[in-house]
């Protein structure tokens, strides 16, 4: 009787254990997804917002427009900042949301220097802001490797 309840416990103990290792491997590739998903949006906004940058200079449909993209890459920032990074990505993690706090300072930068619904020439010289979706992509590469 002892021998089949001392059994009992080592096949719990071990599928316990194996639901553990199965749930961080669920974690790590949903972190790795949304990971992606971010990327997209943001490598989407770094090849759009520079060209709708120029033309704010002097179009104010552009103008609003590039608000709009603003605002929208501020909003997809906060929502990946606060993802739960799982362990073997936390360090990644962590320089993501150091590069967002820079893009984020640009982005606040560009919003308030809009004005009479145009955007001050001066700022399309801050090229920070797009820098930091460079770095943000390279870091992404490294976190999906490993969903691999």
């Amino acid at each position: 009787m002892k021998k089949n309840v001392l059994v009992l416990a080592a096949v719990i103990a071990m599928f316990l254990s194996g639901c553990s290792l199965l749930n961080d491997a669920k974690d790590t590739l949903a972190y790795v997804n949304d990971a992606k998903n971010y990327l997209d949006k943001a490598t989407s906004f770094a090849n759009d917002a520079p060209s709708i940058a120029q033309q704010a200079v002097s179009d104010q449909q552009a103008t609003a427009e590039l608000k709009t993209m603003l605002q929208n890459m501020k909003q997809e920032i906060q929502a990946f900042n606060k993802l739960q990074a799982p362990d073997i990505a936390a360090d990644l993690h962590q320089q993501i949301v150091d590069q967002n706090t820079k893009l984020v300072a640009g982005i606040d930068l560009y919003l308030k220097n809009m004005k009479n619904g145009l955007l001050d020439p001066s700022v399309l010289e801050n090229t920070e802001i797009f820098q930091s979706v460079q770095e943000i992509n390279g870091i992404l590469d490294q976190i999906k490797q490993l969903g691999q």
